[in-house]
């Protein structure tokens, strides 16, 4: 995003594009108007450190406008004076844009290109856009707009001419970061002893919380980010986003303000929810969202900022359609959500109710409070941010989707719930009500629970709801059994030799597990992948199973004689589901590393303090700027941190850690 200011008189601000590209020596961004670069800012990498996480005026320079041009726009502009009614003269701009050609391809293909077009002057600015053209480099506007300039148009600098070199200024706020990445034995004990962290008792004295609390007043929680990736790389982010939640419980004295401040459980839980949940916003928002920008429709309802001509009621009609759709793909979205949100989620209604067991609501609003407040809500109000829109939103769709996003954050608090009976009963019977996901005739093999019964294979109707798996003589018929979706603990592909059967697949739950035989291996797949879907997310998830049949007092796939013997085969379902991310843990743990680095000198009065906590067996004033439960556990990794930070420094000196190489952006 920048600004720009002091812009020559006569230019009129038609935004195409801003490129930005990295050189091994400088960063530049280059400002194009119209079809013509109006100045480049040029940042040499040297000095990207000095800007770095500020905001900044840079003077535009002179760029050659031969160098990057990606495409022409083919445009006319004409001034006419206009006769008010009052009989005074206004000047009106028309700006047709007719077309434009070779416009840059987005991943090899055609975009789905529009043009905006922004009169900007010292007192308002006024904004109008084209229509959406799809799959084309070469599109056909042919659309004119009006622009009443009596009060925009203004010479520069109070009458006086610009001088021909001063091109003004654009701001920026640059963020740069350069890391010099050891060979992976160096980051072996750094790396231990924070993913030893979950297992400290007390939590605030592991590595991982030390860390955010020496951190919080010069760079906030940024410095938990690395931290998170490398605990979810080692699978064992679960155990301590569970620990420093349940910290903050213990701090926390009404169940009103559950998780509404910004502390390091909430920061660990947002930085989860934006990396692993990124799919799941693209699955639940991207169609809803790409509707709302290309319908545009007016959604005011401040009085105040009404436009002449926009009419109240159809705005507020306009809004109450875009939440509804925004909030029913929401509401709807459960099956979609990641495992480990679930997890997390779970973890936290039970820590909310054992905190506050007399508050039957407070389960829901410490979930609510993260999944609307600070997922959903923060991705409607910033789709771009999210890789949900590829452009930052015009001003009259930001206001929409300010609006939709605040109403959404006022329906997931439960607090405003709890007042709206009609809501909330909506809201109730949405997430309780039963919906038929798959049902098909299948073959299912007897399960036993008759000690005296054949274990043949008969004909049955087998259904799957969001709550229950069931089967039934016919379609139609009441269930001969039921299994909650809760019990399920696995789905897994049967092998043909357990029963000499194709297309076979086994669920495992509670019971014995439910052998069926599907019409074709299309169904058998289908029936796999909804029945994992649907219990992805249910506790005790097997990671293990039986390929074969238990027949004959061994099972037939490892001749295993105990029944109860655990699966010799990892599941499927469990190896998708712990797929990592890309993460470079070297990388992460050389951030963590440096975040350290740079406050050593709070790592020593944090030290200091634990010692005096324990000298003087109580808590000191110089204690209260950090979280200390336990001054010796804390003081002892303090020191173990002390001699891996000094192990790892000496690494650094000896290989050079200064380099020539170009930094990352």
């Amino acid at each position: 995003m920048f600004q720009i200011r002091d812009l020559p008189i006569g230019q009129y601000l038609l935004p195409l594009f801003c490129l930005i590209y990295k050189t091994n020596t400088q960063c530049t961004c280059q400002l194009r108007l119209a079809c013509v670069f109006v100045g480049k800012v040029a940042i040499r990498k040297e000095d990207l450190y000095k800007y770095c996480g500020k905001e900044n005026w840079f003077q535009l320079q002179p760029v050659d406008p031969h160098s990057e041009v990606q495409g022409k726009v083919h445009l006319e502009m004409k001034l006419n004076e206009l006769i008010t009614e009052n009989g005074s003269i206004c000047q009106q701009l028309v700006v047709q844009i007719i077309a434009c050609q070779g416009l840059p391809l987005i991943s090899g293909q055609n975009c789905d290109p529009y043009a905006t077009v922004t009169l900007v002057g010292p007192a308002r600015s006024d904004q109008k856009k084209t229509k959406v053209k799809k799959k084309t480099s070469d599109p056909q506007f042919d659309e004119t707009f009006h622009f009443e300039v009596q009060y925009l148009l203004q010479p520069k600098g109070n009458g006086t001419k610009s001088k021909p070199d001063d091109l003004g200024s654009l701001r920026l706020k640059v963020t740069y970061t350069e890391d010099n990445v050891l060979p992976s034995p160096c980051y072996m004990a750094l790396r231990n002893l924070m993913l030893k962290s979950p297992d400290v008792k007390p939590i605030s004295a592991s590595a991982a919380h030390v860390l955010g609390d020496i951190c919080r007043e010069s760079v906030g929680y940024d410095a938990l980010l690395p931290v998170v990736r490398l605990l979810l790389h080692h699978n064992r982010l679960l155990p301590f986003l569970t620990s420093v939640a349940a910290l903050e419980l213990e701090n926390t004295q009404e169940a009103n303000t559950i998780f509404r401040g910004n502390s390091l459980a909430t920061r660990c839980i947002d930085d989860m929810m934006k990396i692993v949940g990124k799919s799941y916003l693209t699955v639940t928002l991207k169609p809803v969202l790409n509707e709302i920008f290309e319908s545009n429709k007016t959604c005011e309802i401040d009085p105040v900022k009404l436009k002449e001509g926009d009419n109240v009621e159809v705005n507020k009609e306009n809004l109450q359609g875009y939440v509804h759709k925004v909030f029913t793909s929401i509401t709807q979205s459960s099956s979609s959500c990641p495992p480990l949100m679930c997890d997390v989620f779970r973890s936290l209604r039970q820590l909310a109710s054992k905190r506050f067991p007399a508050d039957p609501h407070v389960q829901y609003s410490a979930v609510s409070s993260f999944i609307f407040l600070r997922f959903f809500a923060v991705a409607v109000l910033s789709p771009h941010t999210f890789q949900l829109r590829t452009h930052h939103p015009d001003p009259e769709i930001s206001r929409t989707l300010t609006l939709i996003s605040k109403t959404i954050q006022s329906l997931g608090s439960w607090g405003s719930l709890s007042k709206n009976k009609l809501v909330r009963q909506l809201l109730v019977r949405r997430f309780r009500c039963v919906h038929v996901i798959f049902n098909r005739e299948v073959h299912k093999r007897a399960q036993g629970r008759k000690r005296l019964g054949k274990k043949n294979f008969k004909k049955r109707w087998l259904r799957v709801t969001n709550q229950e798996l069931s089967y039934h003589k016919q379609k139609g018929k009441e269930a001969l059994c039921i299994i909650p979706v809760k019990n399920i603990l696995g789905v897994e592909k049967l092998e043909e030799s357990a029963f000499n059967r194709k297309n076979m697949f086994q669920v495992i739950h509670s019971e014995k597990p439910l052998y069926v035989q599907a019409g074709n291996c299309v169904e058998t797949n289908s029936w796999i992948e909804v029945l994992s879907q649907v219990s992805r997310c249910n506790p005790g998830r097997l990671s293990t199973f039986h390929p074969s049949a238990y027949v004959g007092g061994s099972w037939l796939c490892c001749t295993e004689t105990n029944e109860s013997t655990p699966g010799c085969k990892p599941c499927t379902a469990t190896l998708l589901a712990n797929i990592q991310l890309d993460i470079d843990c070297d990388r992460e743990t050389e951030r963590i590393f440096s975040f350290f680095s740079s406050s050593r000198s709070r790592l020593q009065k944090m030290e200091d303090a634990c010692a005096g906590m324990s000298v003087y067996l109580g808590q000191q004033e110089e204690c209260s700027a950090f979280t200390i439960q336990d001054p010796k556990e804390t003081f002892r990794t303090i020191k173990e941190l002390g001699e891996v930070l000094d192990d790892l420094q000496a690494h650094h000196d000896s290989k050079g850690a200064l380099t020539d190489e170009p930094g990352t952006m």
